[in-house]
């Protein structure tokens, strides 16, 4: 089965790493891409590019239609689908083969088959492998399901038989609540998947979540590429995966993978896939789902097997042998991998929108960077907020760990708030340090972790960005220019993460002395470029934009203004009364209207955007003065939405 030319049906970092290694291969590829997706990093590296579509992404990435004419106008002749989008739907799989181009990934029978939870595990229980004790009838009347909890037992998982990323799942400890989760779940379901059908299994609580990535070819063949360990997880979302898992000897490795690979057999699986499995505290393994594709987190095995499973995939769809036979495949040293997202995990993953002003990957001996970023991109409220993915490789665990904290602190990104600082605070924990992590560390181990928390950016950092500002009009280097001539003092005004202080600047002959408050902080410009601060020399990065100054410094990337000349008290202070959107996003709900009298802390809003509902609330009692939202309006980001009269509660209290 022969072809020349590869569609790459999807986005992002996948894209882009799809792009490479099919052009190393000598095959020409061709970028699909929406409208706000023009300028993005994977139509650049294609040989060809075709616009499919407006900004959503039913009507671009997931349109079938516009997917296989982008195919006939440049003569493709193989698809590959990435992950997420339409990797795992078993209607396009069949409508490429229909249109005599090459899916570059399994038939459609295996993908249908393992894209249902309930028909998955009955085939599953029939093939031997293991699985969770519970209910996947086709008997689905609330009245069943209820009868069935009951026998299950308690704690209950209720999980959407079509479903996937946490959504339409539910763990039930109370009995109580059985009816109203079940209803909840097939809501929710219904919503998301187009299916109501649920399952229902006894949670396995505090499991590990280790997964298995299997391959196998249209000669029969079915081998595996050794485990991952993906238990980190924020609602069934993986945040940190590496390879091969801490808990996982020679021993489970060898059952495990034969579990995996008799899954993939029972289902004549061709391609990558992943057979995820939950790793009880006994030592107990059990089936949860098979992706049937190639995985976010698939450079882990990468790296520790030192194959290419993009070039795997297409050698198989070409219709070859697996490269290796299962005794041929060798695990070597240790690999990492975290998510880098552009949300803000103290203000509960708020998910970020704006412009990538400065981008630059760390490098360095054992790490990878696979991203779509491109300075100037704008992160728009469409498409999953992960940016791209930090991976590191060591000898030891231990030297992987080292190696991707330090790469995911010296990655440089400006222009919108990601989540670095708490990626390393997760790395350095030592739960995970000990390998001890399951899938309720983040929610028990890290719940208290200062980096689920606004914290206050350290006076070493304020003070740079004092001199930058008074700085700003010299020429480059921005601290160049430094002279005893100068006089008294120097005050500005500033302001980062809804905090202001003042700072007063005193230039000494070689240096510069910022007073905030009662803290004097001595700055002294190094002949390599960095700066020194109180006596420590240190690197730092600088952006400037619209009078906003962002610094990536000391383990911290913030972004300051300068308001030394703004009237004190602007509309736009916490309590003002002016509600404005987050993010670009779809307005779900309006919970108020003009005239109302609201509470602060109410919510008024209901705005949608990266997959997820955000509930915007009122900042302050007040009387709602205008709005002029509906539900299904798109806003942008800073808009304002509604504009509240704020009023005194204690001046209302009746006479």
């Amino acid at each position: 089965m022969s072809f020349e030319k590869i569609l790459i049906a999807n986005r992002g970092e996948i894209a882009c790493r799809v792009i490479s290694t099919a052009q190393s291969l000598g095959y020409r590829t061709v970028a699909v891409y929406s409208e706000p997706d023009a300028g993005a990093r994977h139509v650049q590296m294609a040989d060809e590019a075709v616009c499919i579509g407006p900004a959503l992404a039913s009507a671009s990435y997931l349109n079938m239609d516009a997917l296989l004419a982008a195919c006939r106008q440049t003569d493709a002749d193989a698809v590959h689908p990435g992950y997420g989008f339409l990797s795992e739907n078993a209607a396009f799989a069949k409508a490429c083969k229909e249109a005599g181009i090459t899916f570059i990934g399994p038939d459609e029978d295996a993908i249908h088959l393992m894209g249902s939870k309930r028909l998955s595990k009955i085939a599953m229980i029939e093939a031997g492998v293991p699985c969770i004790p519970g209910y996947e009838g086709e008997d689905q009347n609330d009245a069943t399901l209820l009868k069935e909890a009951e026998r299950i037992g308690l704690p209950l998982m209720i999980k959407a038989s079509a479903g996937g990323g946490g959504r339409g799942m539910r763990v039930v400890t109370d009995a109580a609540e059985i009816p109203a989760q079940l209803k909840s779940a097939r809501q929710e379901a219904a919503s998301a998947f187009g299916s109501d059908e649920l399952i229902l299994e006894r949670a396995v609580m505090e499991p590990r979540h280790v997964e298995i990535q299997v391959f196998g070819d249209r000669h029969g063949n079915v081998i595996h590429l050794g485990e991952r360990d993906c238990s980190v997880q924020r609602r069934h979302q993986k945040v940190v995966e590496e390879a091969p898992s801490p808990a996982v000897n020679e021993a489970l490795r060898q059952q495990m993978g034969e579990a995996a690979v008799n899954a993939a057999k029972a289902c004549q699986y061709v391609g990558a896939g992943t057979v995820e499995f939950l790793l009880a505290p006994n030592g107990e393994f059990y089936f949860l789902e098979m992706n049937t594709r190639l995985q976010v987190e698939h450079p882990v095995t990468e790296l520790v097997t030192g194959l290419d499973l993009v070039a795997w995939q297409i050698k198989v769809a070409r219709g070859e042998p697996l490269p290796l036979s299962q005794d041929q495949v060798t695990l070597r040293g240790h690999a990492m991998e975290v998510r880098l997202y552009a949300e803000d995990p103290a203000q509960n993953y708020m998910p970020q929108t704006g412009p990538i002003l400065q981008w630059q990957p760390a490098g360095g001996d054992g790490v990878r960077i696979d991203h779509g970023l491109v300075e100037g991109q704008e992160i728009g409220s469409h498409y999953d907020p992960m940016l791209a993915k930090v991976i590191a490789w060591g000898e030891s665990r231990e030297d992987a760990r080292r190696r991707l904290i330090r790469a995911v602190e010296d990655t440089q990104l400006m222009g919108v708030k990601d989540n670095r600082r708490y990626l390393a605070a997760i790395l350095r924990h030592p739960v995970f340090a000990n390998g001890d992590a399951t899938t309720a560390f983040i929610g028990a181990d890290f719940a208290d972790d200062p980096s689920l928390c606004e914290t206050s950016v350290p006076d070493g950092l304020w003070a740079l960005a004092a001199l930058l500002f008074s700085r700003q009009h010299d020429t480059h280097p921005m601290l160049a220019g430094w002279h005893s001539s100068s006089v008294g003092q120097q005050p500005l005004h500033l302001g980062c993460q809804g905090e202001e202080k003042a700072a007063a600047l005193n230039y000494q002959a070689d240096s510069v002395e910022v007073t905030l408050g009662e803290t004097v902080v001595t700055l002294t410009e190094s002949t390599d470029g960095r700066i020194n601060v109180n006596g420590v020399t240190r690197d730092y990065r600088v952006c400037q934009q619209q009078g906003h100054l962002w610094i990536q410094f000391m383990g911290h990337t913030a972004c300051f203004e300068d308001r030394t000349h703004q009237a004190v008290g602007g509309a736009e202070q916490a309590g003002s009364g002016q509600i404005r959107a987050p993010m670009d996003g779809a307005i779900v709900e309006v919970q108020v209207q003009a005239g109302d009298k609201v509470s602060k802390g109410q919510v008024l809003v209901t705005l949608e955007a990266m997959k997820m509902e955000h509930s915007l609330k009122a900042d302050c009692d007040g009387i709602v003065e205008s709005l002029s939202l509906k539900a299904g309006d798109q806003v942008k980001r800073q808009q304002l939405l509604v504009n509240l009269t704020p009023t005194d509660a204690s001046q209302e209290t009746a006479p």
